[in-house]
């Protein structure tokens, strides 16, 4: 009976489709996961097929009276057809245009209309990319808010027009606008109420990530797509691979939310959620033991861990931050004050009405496991997020520290003030009850997250405090930790700062180092003038080091398993079975592996061939594709896009590539900043496609948006380098994150780039092989040379929605196509 139970419920697949938006696996993202998820190199769910799931009513009458029998067949009339994550569930509500009875799975690319789309400095450029399309009303104005938050300290003129262009722009299409000084944008969407939980919410700027603390689903888009948005009120997006990090025990005494970040970031720093979406699970104690402004900040930085999301659950913690929200609303309507319309404790109750989590049986990419328990205090850098040192290891080093920074959407809410003040509160009860001063030679530097955080600090006295300690004050806005405006790092300094990124010359000198940590360990630092914490943390009796690892943490011999679960583990056993069968036997049954053609767009190429040309590196980043100095050089010339492309990765490319060449590179290719010119200066050496073994995400996007097509073929990459590789020898040519994150060198910059792992006889070479793409069969074909090898792969298949926006030459001009129709 359980193998027919099994059976039963995996036969419960999505309707087939090859011809839409929602369809197959992406060519250009498809992501890594686990071989026992994978089928033709893309992810797979095992046992799909379009037969219906069985009636409950055709089982035996007596098998239902055996309690046993019952428990696990009566769960089928509460199983969805697809079990999903709540990933997947979320972006369902907001996809539009599926058929009926179509779930959307992870790889899955679909028409987005999202709750809200957030754009700060870079609304002007949105706004101009919206009026060359020829658009000129914003199709939703309630869908999108406008926020000024990232140069407020810049009163140049230039900066003030920019501004004030914005404002005015708002004003005109009727979409809420907040201005410089007010908070920072990540901040207003969640405290304002237009993240709220179980939506999906879009921003033109990496950190949207944050918004998954309150349990929304908020990622990242760039510049084309919130144009887009603006336009029609949609985008596309392909849903990554949900990865399930299990969180276990509570933290000890004196380790907070950015510690737990810091550790993740770094004791999994082999890309392990690359371009993944992050679910936060773990038991009822250990979610009660973090703070929503905890998970917040966990929340932000998982776009440094590499992550497009990071989602909590809702629970009874988050229903109490949001009744609070809903009463202070209240009480302001009762005092004559402008209440928040969008947080009413009706709302609450119709939200909490529905109990939405992931799926029992929901496929996960992969699992991980933390053990709260087992954390200490813990502090990244110097200058990367990918090397994290328990504080004590560092404290014993004596480092001295020139600045201090308790600023950004990160760590700068009135808890984290809070936290920071009592570090000079509780000094203050030594020092005959005055607050001490920070020391000699040290700046400290605050910044609330919004005016309301710091108007609750102010009304704590903490703000006092901090400014009594000698913190010099910063408008409400991103500022240093961006590197803008004052206390910016110098030649030779160090600081230690509450935000997000540290990467070398993000927060000033390139020849300065970053260390990022919680408020506490800021202020102490900032009092002591070495890196230091305020003594607060209290080591568990008998700790031995960090507990983490794949998986959920519970030892076999220790698991408890119910009925579901035991199935689901059978199911899994089942499924690993026969995709290992496929893999042995599936190449040689021709029959086996027909599959319906790919319908191709009119005006998409049915076939797309040319010589390959090897780039021998990963992490090929966009400053590698396209120098950060041209970057915001405004009608630079196609030529002259065409003949710097790859200049920072190799000067001989230019010279090398010829046109209808297919650029094929590494893993991550294209990791790094958001612009745009890393796909169109490609298409202006006149290369159609490009592929590599992975993509980074933005990349990936862009690519899409301006035309230029794309394939993830790991197969390739391997067999490259087992033909033109050496033994691996370190290299001298570093790729690196173009230097700053200045608003007038970029407005969206993605994860740090892995470590460089170059196998490279030559940077670049014309290989001789000729790679033929056949779109209709999903399908690439490899000769190895004249007279040499020739052998085929299956791809990803690429959906006509997609084919249709890259054959009208991008999305800009799909749009136009839209609203001009």
């Amino acid at each position: 009976m359980l193998i027919h139970r099994a059976i039963a419920r995996s036969s419960r697949a999505r309707p087939h489709s090859s011809l839409a938006f929602y369809g197959c696996v992406s060519p250009i993202a498809c992501r890594a996961v686990p071989a026992e998820l994978r089928h033709n190199g893309c992810p797979r769910r095992a046992f799909n097929t379009s037969r219906p799931a069985p009636a409950v009513e055709s089982v035996f009458h007596s098998q239902l009276e055996d309690p046993s029998n019952a428990a696990i067949l009566n769960s089928l009339k509460t199983s969805p057809p697809v079990p999903q994550t709540l990933t997947e569930k979320i972006v369902q509500r907001y996809a539009v245009g599926l058929p009926e009875g179509k779930y959307v799975t992870s790889g899955d690319y679909v028409t987005i209309a999202p709750h809200h789309c957030m754009t700060h400095d870079n609304s002007w450029p949105v706004a101009l990319k919206f009026m060359s399309i020829g658009a000129t009303k914003i199709n939703n104005p309630q869908q999108v808010v406008m926020t000024l938050d990232h140069d407020v300290q810049n009163k140049s003129e230039k900066n003030l027009t920019k501004y004030k262009q914005i404002e005015e722009f708002a004003q005109k299409q009727g979409v809420d606008f907040y201005p410089a000084g007010r908070g920072i944008g990540h901040q207003i969407m969640v405290e304002e109420g237009y993240a709220w939980p179980g939506t999906l919410v879009v921003a033109s700027d990496s950190h949207t990530n944050m918004y998954g603390g309150i349990g929304c689903l908020g990622t990242p888009v760039v510049r084309t797509d919130a144009a887009s948005i603006w336009a029609t009120g949609r985008t596309w997006w392909q849903i990554p691979p949900v990865a399930n990090v299990v969180l276990k025990g509570v933290l000890p005494k004196g380790v907070t939310g950015k510690d737990v970040i810091v550790a993740l970031c770094g004791l999994f720093d082999k890309d392990d959620v690359l371009n993944h979406a992050i679910e936060f699970t773990g038991s009822e104690e250990t979610m009660r033991s973090l703070p929503i402004d905890s998970r917040l900040t966990i929340a932000n930085m998982t776009t440094e861990w590499g992550a497009l999301s990071g989602l909590f659950p809702r629970d009874s913690l988050l229903e109490g931050w949001l009744r609070s929200k809903a009463t202070m609303a209240a009480l302001d309507k009762a005092e004559g004050r402008a209440g928040n319309n969008r947080f009413t404790h009706a709302h609450i109750d119709e939200l909490f009405q529905e109990n939405l989590v992931a799926d029992k049986g929901a496929k996960y990419a992969k699992q991980l496991y933390l053990d709260l328990n087992t954390l200490s205090p813990y502090v990244s850098g110097p200058n990367s997020v990918k090397v994290a040192t328990p504080l004590v290891d560092l404290e014993a080093q004596d480092i001295k520290v020139n600045k201090a920074y308790l600023v950004s959407c990160t760590n700068s809410r009135a808890s984290d003030l809070a936290a920071a003040a009592k570090v000079f509160k509780d000094a203050a009860e030594k020092n005959n009850g005055a607050i001490p001063k920070i020391a000699d030679g040290v700046n400290f530097y605050i910044a609330a997250a919004s005016l309301p955080e710091q108007q609750i600090a102010e009304d704590n006295g903490d703000w006092q405090a901090l400014l009594d300690a000698g913190a010099q004050p910063l408008p409400a806005g991103c500022g240093p930790c961006i590197g803008l405006g004052t206390g910016l790092l110098e030649p030779g300094e160090v600081g230690v700062s509450a935000t997000n990124r540290n990467f070398k010359g993000r927060m000033g000198s390139t020849d300065a180092k970053a260390y990022l940590a919680s408020p506490e360990v800021v202020a102490a630092s900032a009092l002591s003038g070495k890196l230091s914490g305020p003594g607060w943390y209290e080591k568990p009796e008998g700790w031995t080091g960090v507990l983490r690892g794949e998986g959920d943490g519970i030892r076999e011999e220790d698991r408890m398993m119910t009925a579901d679960e035991a199935l689901d583990k059978i199911i899994g056993q089942l499924d690993s079975m026969i995709g290992a069968a496929e893999k042995d036997f599936g190449e040689s049954n021709e029959e086996a592996t027909l599959v319906a053609a790919t319908e191709v767009y009119p005006g998409f190429p049915e076939r797309v061939e040319g010589e390959i040309v090897f780039c021998d590196a990963d992490n090929i980043n966009t400053d590698g594709i396209y120098p950060g100095k041209y970057t915001y050089q405004d009608n630079v010339p196609v030529e002259k896009m065409a003949e710097v492309c790859m200049e920072n990765y190799d000067t001989k490319f230019s010279q090398l590539a010829k046109p209808g060449d297919i650029l094929v590179a590494g893993f991550n290719f294209g990791c790094g900043s958001s612009r745009e010119q890393a796909a169109t200066a490609i298409l202006a050496k006149k290369i159609p496609l490009v592929v590599a073994g992975s993509f980074g995400n933005i990349f990936s996007r862009n690519s899409i948006n301006n035309a230029l097509m794309g394939l993830e073929v790991p197969k390739l990459i391997e067999r490259l380098r087992d033909t033109f590789s050496v033994a691996p020898k370190t290299s001298t040519h570093e790729i690196t994150e173009p230097f700053g994150n200045k608003e007038d060198q970029q407005s969206l910059d993605s994860t740090t780039p892995g470590p460089l792992k170059t196998f490279e006889k030559q940077l670049s070479r014309r290989t001789g092989w000729k790679l033929v793409w056949d779109v209709k069969k999903s399908q690439i074909q490899v000769t190895e040379g004249e007279g040499g090898k020739t052998w085929t792969e299956k791809v990803g298949e690429l959906p006509p929605n997609v084919q249709e926006i890259i054959a009208k030459g991008g999305l800009e001009k799909w749009v136009q196509n839209e609203i001009g129709s």
